[in-house]
């Protein structure tokens, strides 16, 4: 039997497993499948562990809800900044987190001692500035694949509510140009400011919300000049903000996180 806390961020739902104290020696891919199963599970996107770090202040893994480890999550790591702070791991409002797609600096806002936001330095996204036109189905579809840290596919659509996400995502998320699969983000502009956005994940489906496909939809629509540097994204669970610095090329996430509730699961 173990401990675990369930979070959220902006409907990105994840369960968080403390192992800064003890070692950990479940199978991780079976033991991440196992936990987000809504049904025989607790119920989540992915599972995300807290642990030491040689490099920074902690080091955050995250598994999606198929088992494969994910090397970065937006979402995700908000709620373990959140977490770490909250259950009084840390006490600085500024530090550093180590993920699989490099270390990353996070930023508290606090009120009342309680962290209601969080902004993540994302880094630098790495823009193949290239596109790829798929057609399905006799339609063609333009495609921008972008990784920030994670490998993402960006696609304009003109009626986001009326897109068929579930249809359209997991053929893009295998088409053969993303031999390690790929996340899609459909993107609505709205306007200078403001964009729409709905994402099918690796390795999960649709989503309410994902972080780093939050900034991968900023950037292609920064890069093709159809919004400003601030831009604010509306996805299913909720709004985010990203901040793209043009002089350094980084892109910051910002938004919220909160504790869903805690427990103790018995592996079987």
């Amino acid at each position: 039997m173990f401990s675990f806390c369930k979070m959220q961020g902006t409907g990105n739902d994840f369960v968080m497993i403390d192992c800064m104290e003890n070692e950990f020696s479940y199978s991780l891919p079976v033991l991440s499948q196992y936990l987000c199963d809504r049904h025989y599970g607790v119920g989540a996107d992915g599972v995300i562990l807290i642990e030491k770090s040689d490099v920074a202040d902690f080091k955050m893994r995250i598994f999606n809800q198929d088992g494969t480890e994910a090397q970065m999550c937006g979402n995700g790591i908000r709620c373990f900044a959140k977490y770490v702070f909250e259950k009084e791991k840390i006490d600085k409002t500024e530090f550093l987190i180590e993920t699989d797609s490099g270390v990353k600096k996070v930023e508290l806002e606090l009120e009342n001692k309680k962290v209601i936001s969080v902004t993540v330095n994302m880094g630098e996204a790495d823009l193949d500035h290239l596109k790829y036109i798929i057609e399905i189905e006799e339609k063609q579809y333009q495609v921008y694949p972008i990784s920030m840290g994670n490998p993402h596919a960006v696609c304009f659509v003109n009626n986001l509510d009326d897109f068929e996400v579930s249809k359209i995502g997991p053929i893009l998320e295998n088409y053969k140009y993303f031999p390690n699969k790929t996340n899609v983000e459909f993107v609505e502009i709205v306007d200078r400011k403001n964009i729409k956005l709905r994402v099918w994940e690796r390795g999960v489906g649709e989503t309410n919300s994902c972080g780093t496909g939050a900034c991968a939809g900023s950037m292609i629509a920064i890069y093709e000049k159809y919004t400003d540097s601030e831009v604010t994204v509306d996805l299913r669970g909720g709004k985010l903000q990203t901040f793209y610095d043009k002089f350094n090329h980084t892109i910051r996430l910002k938004g919220p996180a909160e504790f869903v509730f805690e427990g103790n699961i018995e592996m079987m």
